[in-house]
């Protein structure tokens, strides 16, 4: 069997995190541990978190440290997880979190932490063309529509443009990913876990390298992740 790992993808709002962290998923068989997915089944439930989280969503804030990691703590204590590790997609976002989140998996730690650099100009055209799913949260675009009147292929659910893909919502989302998330970066690597790779091209390519610098890094710890 494909061995698993332990993975943190970050990036960008639009850097394809979403779409590689399936790939990752199916590549190594882990679980894809989406915090947007997440949080998406709590705002259309209801639930007291999800109508907090869907009110600073919608301004394009992002959520606090608390409330998200107590949806990532619930989630890695699971089977699936302890069993084949995970591809992290959300989280970590501050440096807080990712103190939080090393806490939660020690002994053990993460085993590759990926960037997906891309610039910030193609990162706007991306968000602004963007089209998702409200009941399952596909994504597609103007140039990548579903099949039919805008109704999801996957499910049937209406696709719509998310109040956080608009374009004041987008331009303080970046804004708040420069000051808050940027500097994970940083973090992880002075603590030698982090590995960048370039986010433009064909997803097939961009899977492709990332596949690349997990492997690389398998090879460095002796062939396995521990």
């Amino acid at each position: 069997m494909v061995p698993g790992a332990r993975l943190v993808v970050l990036g960008k709002q639009g850097a394809g995190k979403g779409t590689q962290c399936v790939r990752l998923s199916h590549h190594y068989v882990i679980p894809h541990v989406s915090t947007g997915d997440m949080l998406r089944a709590a705002v259309k439930q209801g639930t007291p978190l999800g109508r907090k989280a869907k009110e600073l969503m919608d301004r394009g804030d992002l959520l606090s440290d608390g409330l998200i990691m107590e949806l990532v703590t619930e989630r890695l204590g699971e089977r699936d997880v302890r069993d084949r590790g995970f591809v992290l997609d959300g989280c970590p976002r501050t440096v807080t979190q990712a103190e939080l989140l090393a806490d939660i998996l020690a002994p053990s730690d993460l085993d590759l932490v990926i960037d997906i650099e891309i610039a910030t100009g193609q990162v706007l055209r991306r968000l602004a063309s963007r089209r998702v799913c409200v009941d399952c949260g596909t994504n597609y675009s103007l140039s990548q529509p579903p099949l039919i009147n805008w109704t999801c292929d996957v499910c049937g659910g209406d696709v719509i443009q998310r109040e956080d893909d608009k374009e004041e919502a987008i331009q303080r989302r970046l804004e708040l990913y420069e000051r808050q998330t940027a500097p994970l970066i940083e973090w992880y690597r002075e603590r030698d876990l982090l590995a960048s790779v370039a986010g433009t091209g064909a997803p097939d390519a961009v899977t492709r390298r990332m596949v690349r610098a997990i492997e690389d890094r398998r090879n460095r710890k002796g062939g396995r992740f521990t």
